[in-house]
């Protein structure tokens, strides 16, 4: 008896699926879908005639060519964000990459100009999440007045990621005369702060412990560049001596690399130093000192002390400093340390801890 044979009348070959409502690694194979999420998802969302040419880098022409700036220096600065959750009240992973590289850029005292950024995403991962950060993205960066002008993107495996992981390169343009530097504290300056801390790190960690308080933590998260610019302004080097944005490891952290690289110490006191309540609420649940808490848009500046008053007042004036007060000065002894004068009179050491408090928030 013969074994039939089968047909080949209707025997067809099943084209690729190209519509995925997820993520999957083809989409970092650099083929047909890899294409299809860069024309469908980012460069709409990108959009500018630099990252048109789709090039393997962009070519740029620097500030004094094409604008009259005159002479100056480029700054740049490269930062990842593997933040969890990628969504959080205030912000999300997109926006919050925009604004900590244009935030380290203008700590400098750059102008920020161009950003790269690379995506390293997870199988499994929602188009619609990716959509939502991606544009988020470019909100934050046309808002900041930077562009977007090359990245890339690879994707892993489900379970070797987190959703979502972007690093951030950024470039801008630092003006001639313009000279900050953790080094350049002096004795007798003064230490600003322009508003609140630990509203980042609380609003982040309240999510993840499923904490209630009777106002939701929102993240400070924002651009600093026009806040900066504006103390740049008012109290030019020398008497401005540095920017920080204390973002992880807090204030303190911040204040002791410049106490360490100045050979000064800092003295801090309690009491002129802003905390919202739910934020110290948090805090006191969780056993966390808020001045070890990151931000993400909040600046410390030192100040020469005839220039305190005119820079404070400056920060007072924007609306991203206005709750910016003095809260300590830079003193000669003890030299690398940073010191706290209580609220009830006592005097503590504030130093850098071994550990991060609080993982995966930037």
């Amino acid at each position: 008896m013969d074994t039939p044979q089968p047909s080949l009348v209707n025997a067809s070959c099943p084209l690729p699926l190209r519509e995925h409502e997820r993520i999957v690694l083809g989409h970092g194979a650099g083929g047909k879908l890899t294409a299809q999420l860069i024309n469908d998802v980012f460069l709409p969302a990108f959009r500018n005639p630099v990252l048109e040419r789709m090039d393997d880098q962009a070519v740029l022409a620097l500030p004094a060519a094409t604008t009259g700036q005159g002479a100056g220096r480029l700054a740049l600065t490269t930062d990842s964000f593997v933040i969890t959750p990628i969504f959080f009240p205030g912000g999300d992973i997109g926006s919050l990459a925009v604004h900590g590289t244009v935030n380290d850029l203008a700590m400098g005292g750059a102008k920020p100009l161009w950003l790269a950024a690379a995506f390293i995403l997870e199988e499994g991962l929602a188009r619609t999440d990716l959509a939502r950060v991606v544009h988020s993205m470019a909100a934050a960066a046309e808002q900041a007045g930077v562009t977007i002008v090359t990245g890339d993107t690879k994707v892993v495996n489900h379970g070797k990621g987190d959703q979502v992981f972007i690093t951030t390169t950024g470039v801008g343009w630092v003006p001639e005369g313009v000279s900050l530097g953790a080094n350049r504290a002096q004795p007798g300056d003064v230490v600003l702060l322009s508003g609140t801390i630990g509203d980042h790190g609380m609003a982040i960690l309240s999510l993840r412990e499923n904490l209630e308080f009777e106002t939701t933590i929102a993240s400070d998260s924002a651009a600093l560049h026009t806040l900066a610019a504006a103390l740049l302004a008012a109290c030019p080097p020398p008497a401005l001596r540095c920017m920080r944005d204390p973002t992880r490891g807090g204030v303190a952290t911040s204040l002791h690399e410049i106490a360490l690289r100045s050979g000064v110490g800092v003295q801090l006191d309690e009491s002129a130093i802003p905390v919202r309540e739910s934020v110290s609420s948090a805090c006191e649940l969780l056993g966390i000192d808020p001045l070890y808490v990151a931000n993400e848009g909040k600046l410390v500046a030192i100040v020469s002390s005839d220039y305190a008053s005119r820079a404070l007042a400056t920060l007072k004036q924007h609306p991203l400093g206005a709750d910016a007060c003095r809260i300590g000065e830079i003193i000669a002894s003890p030299k690398d340390m940073v010191l706290l004068q209580t609220s009830v009179g006592g005097t503590r050491v504030l130093d850098t801890h071994f550990h991060e408090q609080l993982p995966r928030i930037c």
